[in-house]
């Protein structure tokens, strides 16, 4: 393998700009999707199967938060997995979360579209999404820290947005509401409800991808990601519940925008209020879609950089110090995704690789602790093992979940993952040298 030590992003992250990033990536979950787990599992279904999930997402992010601390590399759990298994167990990390990361940029961006021709039917939903695309890699490829310092901006407008309508429609709560029919397909609906509820946190390990360019990462990383956890742990809970005690509850389970619905039940359609908070719903969608076009480019940058995907895609814009082709090749794929017209299985896919991605870092946090126990580790999961197992043991609960109701989905995924192990194995990817000299030289350990 050659050694692209020379490639070194600029360290420039503050825990403001990490809290924004994790928050950022996150919060499109607040305001669509979520609410068709009331479909399948009634509200006080979903609530447990939603309690459950954020359960399973704080133990991930304080066992996660140890990885990200000891081994900062862009490549996330791709790193921690090759370092714990080996170029194989790197592999599969790697494809869990690209498809991750990839997959979700273009369901936010048909989100965006469709909610711009919500607001103005004149404006096609096809194109509006692909203009994103290509604003928000133009965006990416100016710096990290210019992006960042926008994530900062639009992330406190969505989570004010969200605080707004907790308080508009608070007041109107009814418990009574909330109640009725609570569990129409009792305890097998909440299993099937675990999808949506993950979509509630989904993405929030991309903190780890820019963590060669955090300063200080030992001390501002876990900032930044408890921050972030419990920030959006408020507000999911806030909003799933509040909107369930407003008015029949199935009459917003299947709608692509739960939230301007809502209050437009609480203060009419023609309101003012209404319209402005229609208007600003972009907000977090838009907050969500900078986000994971910053983390997906930088994971595709890690693989490419040690080896696993063509090395090109590795080169840093010499004025911007950014991954301007990796952030140019997840664009492209963005489009092709955009214009299957698929959005639905795109999410599906998203969801199945993040799960996959916190089995497999779950995992080298055991292997890694067992095998390297003299790695530096600033931050320590709390609990060890009992917080990593309950990790663990959840994502394979909903793994297991998404591949029971999703067959066809899950089988694409599987057929992607297995080309990509026949080229890694045909292209004697296998072979490489170790990935020591990708790490930052004050987190190395030899074995």
């Amino acid at each position: 393998m050659d050694n692209t030590g020379s490639q070194t992003l600029k360290r420039t992250l503050r825990p403001i700009h990490l809290w924004a990033i994790a928050v950022g990536l996150v919060i499109s979950g607040e305001y669509f999707g979520w609410n068709y787990g009331w479909g399948v599992a009634g509200t006080v279904g979903f609530l447990i199967a939603t309690l459950v999930v954020t359960l399973m997402y704080v133990t991930f992010v304080f066992s996660y938060t140890e990885l990200t601390t000891s081994i900062p590399h862009a490549g996330g759990a791709f790193a921690y997995a090759y370092k714990a298994m080996g170029p194989f167990g790197g592999l599969l990390a790697g494809y869990a979360t690209l498809i991750d990361f990839l997959l979700a940029t273009p369901a936010i961006a048909f989100a965006l579209g469709s909610y711009l021709h919500f607001l103005h039917p004149g404006l096609p939903v096809l194109q509006s999404a692909l203009f994103f695309n290509v604003v928000f890699m133009l965006i990416n490829v100016l710096g990290v820290k210019e992006s960042a310092t926008f994530s900062v901006f639009i992330t406190i407008l969505a989570v004010a947005e969200l605080l707004l309508f907790m308080g508009v429609i608070g007041p109107h709560f009814k418990v009574d509401n909330f109640l009725t029919n609570p569990m129409p397909a009792g305890w097998s609906g909440v299993f099937a409800a675990l999808p949506y509820a993950v979509w509630f946190y989904l993405a929030i390990e991309g903190v780890a991808m820019v963590a060669e360019e955090v300063k200080d990462p030992a001390k501002n990383i876990p900032k930044g990601y408890i921050s972030g956890l419990l920030t959006l742990a408020l507000l999911a809970l806030g909003v799933m519940i509040l909107t369930g005690g407003i008015t029949n509850w199935r009459k917003l389970s299947n709608l692509d925008y739960p939230l301007p619905e809502a209050i437009a039940v609480v203060l009419g359609k023609q309101n003012s209020l209404t319209k402005i908070f229609a208007s600003i719903g972009l907000f977090g969608l838009v907050a969500s879609f900078h986000g994971t076009i910053l983390a997906s480019s930088r994971q595709v940058f890690a693989l490419a950089r040690s080896g696993y995907l063509p090395h090109g895609l590795s080169k840093l814009n010499n004025r911007f110090k950014t991954p301007h082709w990796a952030i140019a090749a997840g664009g492209i794929i963005s489009f092709a995704a955009l214009f299957t017209g698929t959005t639905s299985q795109v999410i599906v896919l998203s969801v199945l690789g993040a799960v996959l991605m916190y089995i497999m870092s779950m995992l080298s946090l055991f292997i890694l602790r067992r095998n390297h126990p003299q790695l530096p580790r600033s931050f320590k999961a709390p609990l060890y093992p009992v917080f990593p197992a309950i990790a663990l043991i959840l994502s394979v609960v909903c793994l297991v979940a998404i591949v029971w109701y999703n067959l066809l989905v899950s089988g694409m995924f599987l057929i992607g993952l297995i080309l990509a192990l026949l080229i890694f194995i045909l292209t004697g990817r296998h072979r490489m040298q170790n990935l020591y000299d990708e790490i930052p030289a004050d987190r190395i350990v030899e074995p």
